[in-house]
């Protein structure tokens, strides 16, 4: 089947619904019929668990406020391109390591800018935001969200900010919550594409590519009423 072949680890509610969509009669099954044949079948997707920090926030730098928590002056996202959240993920190769810089719109989850990288320096992760804003079609204003990592508090990446006029937010703490789409993003990537470990930073970077291309024009998401995110991102 297609869907399990590009999708391996897409979960029983988003594969049936895609299921449904398809001409085939026959491949029309209920949702708990579809649960009890991949179970039988040994497919059903099991949950993983990794975590690895890559967030170094003892630095001099500043940090500025959250302004995505609850409160009078709270940012909520109500369209594409006015909330973006960034965040840098692990991507173990056969032999070394890589990271993978991620940005993500807020309404549309859709991922708008990354960049796959050896080191964890600054001028690596800011190319996920520079390919973000070369795609970007708004003048509305747009906030950048993430963690408090030097990375982000950087000079460098500062002025990408104050270039573009965009609004700069992180966590106010060390709470994963505070930035809990941009983990998100990560963890669906990383767990239901990212399956096999890449020989090389040459490989991790195509198999990245191919991953968000699924992942922004395939997966339909709960959130979005079965959208995807590039469908909800052009809808406007």
């Amino acid at each position: 089947m297609d869907i399990r072949r590009h999708q391996p680890r897409l979960g029983t509610r988003k594969l049936h619904y895609l299921l449904r969509q398809q001409p085939e009669p026959a491949l029309h099954v209920g949702r708990d019929r579809l649960f009890q044949i991949l179970r039988c079948s040994r497919l059903l997707v099991m949950p993983k668990r990794a975590y690895h920090k890559t967030t170094n926030s003892h630095h001099r730098f500043y940090r500025h406020p959250n302004l995505l928590k609850s409160g009078e002056k709270q940012v909520i996202a109500c369209r594409p391109e006015q909330v973006w959240v960034a965040d840098i993920t692990y991507l173990p190769l056969r032999n070394g390591t890589a990271y993978v810089s991620l940005v993500t719109d807020a309404w549309s989850r859709k991922i708008v800018g990354y960049h796959v990288h050896e080191s964890l320096h600054t001028h690596h992760v800011a190319n996920a935001l520079k390919m973000a804003l070369a795609s970007r079609r708004s003048t509305c204003p747009l906030v950048h969200h993430s963690d408090r990592g030097i990375q982000y508090c950087s000079k460098e990446y500062q002025a990408l900010h104050e270039r573009h006029g965009v609004i700069c937010s992180m966590t106010d703490g060390y709470d994963c919550y505070q930035n809990a789409l941009a983990e998100r993003v990560n963890g669906i990537l990383k767990m239901e594409y990212l399956l096999v470990k890449p020989a090389d930073i040459m490989q991790a970077r195509k198999m990245v590519r191919e991953s968000v291309e699924i992942y922004n024009t395939q997966r339909p998401h709960q959130s979005l009423k079965y959208k995807t995110p590039d469908e909800v991102h052009r809808a406007f």
